[in-house]
């Protein structure tokens, strides 16, 4: 009886390995304009400071370093920006986003997501942060809500805490209070 069952539990197993269905390992495409990375990094987190003092924290799902044409691209994209006492003024999400390495300037890019710690939030499709004046900025179509009033418009300039900013040509407005 035994020995029935060991070559029952054989021929299966058997059976099991001698399958057509085969296992593909994940691939990951890659523009062929974009050519080869000189670095990759997945599921990173990099801190950005001056002086000692921390400026923003950058997570990404995947980073990858192109030294010959002076980018870094990143998939996945959340930043954190702090001000000078070192609290988080706002946090910025994209599915894409790019960063040149000469200025350090970033761009963020497909369903970006901007919201203020006081809870104003932007809606747009791309976003340049520049880093020498600290503002974000887009020629876009945006959306600006917080508790008070929805705006939407085209072009967009403000400070990276979403206090201080404008839309340039207001295509709607509304008030959101509660009387």
């Amino acid at each position: 009886m035994i020995k029935k069952i060991i070559i029952l539990f054989l021929f299966l197993l058997t059976l099991i390995a001698c399958s057509d269905e085969k296992v593909k390992p994940k691939l990951i495409t890659l523009n062929p304009e974009e050519g080869i990375p000189t670095q990759e990094s997945w599921n990173s987190k990099i801190v950005f400071s001056e002086n000692g003092d921390l400026k923003a924290i950058l997570f990404s799902d995947y980073i990858r370093v192109y030294e010959d044409k002076k980018y870094t691209l990143l998939d996945g994209v959340k930043i954190d920006f702090y001000d000078e006492e070192g609290n988080k003024t706002s946090t910025l999400t994209s599915k894409e986003g790019k960063v040149e390495d000469d200025t350090q300037n970033m761009y963020a890019i497909d369903s970006v997501v901007a919201v203020s710690d006081s809870g104003r939030t932007l809606l747009t499709d791309e976003l340049i942060w520049i880093n020498r004046t600290r503002k974000i900025k887009t020629d876009k179509f945006v959306t600006i809500l917080d508790k008070d009033e929805r705006i939407e418009g085209y072009g967009f300039e403000s400070d990276q805490s979403l206090q201080n900013y404008v839309i340039y040509n207001i295509t709607y407005q509304t008030d959101l209070k509660e009387d």
